[in-house]
């Protein structure tokens, strides 16, 4: 019986809110008599315009735009943007069934997902899965590389990055494939990052439990592309193997 390996990729998005000790919070202008939560400034326009039926916020003629922050505080000038904090997290990449695997050939897939965090202080994803696991009785697990490495066809291991990987030089990867982070619109608006350790074009690891992007501020949408590697060796128990992804992702306000 041969290897047979299934990638199960959207399975499940945690996401957790983090409030960090001693945070500093932005306060509300106010009096006795008074209380202002957000101020305009302009040709135009209403923060709270509704009715019965429907609320909405309303611009025109923004006399200034970006942001600037201190050590307490951080404002933004610009048409409406929602004052609530939140944290978005998407998976878009589709189950894999990678059919047979064999000593002589590295297999490959990847998978995407995207992260985006408003008023936060940043995020990180962290990889929450066991490693691949034969379904059959036993449950071997992969071995996995710990450190960067280059995957060797005939030696057990599993490994991923979040990084585009080139057979062109510097890179030399075995194979073209995976994308680096897109920031969106561009990088001027969104800041999230692979993590050292997995943004090496041509290198793989995998350990539980660690941090494999992260922004350090808020900021729009950055699309990752998750590369794998899986190799197995003459030794590889023979079997189906599942590798369920989970990517906990984790934003500090």
């Amino acid at each position: 019986m041969r290897e047979r390996f299934r990638l199960i990729y959207v399975v499940m998005a945690v996401f957790v809110g983090v409030v960090s000790p001693g945070q500093v919070f932005a306060q509300s202008s106010s009096s006795p008599n008074y209380r202002v939560d957000q101020t305009f400034f302009g040709s135009g326009g209403e923060l709270d315009a509704g009715s019965a039926n429907y609320r909405a916020k309303q611009t025109a003629g923004e006399l200034g735009v970006g942001n600037f922050c201190s050590n307490d505080y951080c404002a933004w000038a610009g048409f409406n943007t929602t004052d609530d904090p939140f944290l978005e997290f998407v998976v878009t990449g589709d189950d894999i069934d990678l059919g047979y695997l064999n000593t002589a050939q590295t297999a490959t897939a990847t998978g995407q997902f995207a992260v985006r965090t408003w008023q936060a202080s940043g995020y990180v994803v962290r990889t929450e899965s066991e490693p691949p696991t034969n379904t059959g009785a036993g449950g071997h697990q992969f071995a996995t590389l710990s450190g960067p490495s280059a995957p060797t066809p005939g030696t057990e291991e599993f490994g991923i990055n979040l990084v585009n990987n080139t057979t062109a030089a510097p890179c030399n990867a075995f194979l073209d494939f995976g994308q680096d982070p897109q920031q969106q619109p561009d990088s001027t608006f969104a800041f999230g990052a692979a993590e050292p350790g997995y943004d090496q074009c041509g290198r793989f690891q995998y350990n539980k439990g660690d941090i494999v992007a992260r922004s350090n501020q808020s900021t729009s949408v950055t699309a990752y592309t998750v590369s794998y590697v899986f190799n197995i060796s003459n030794l590889t128990p023979a079997g189906e193997y599942e590798f369920r992804h989970t990517l906990v992702v984790t934003s500090t306000y």
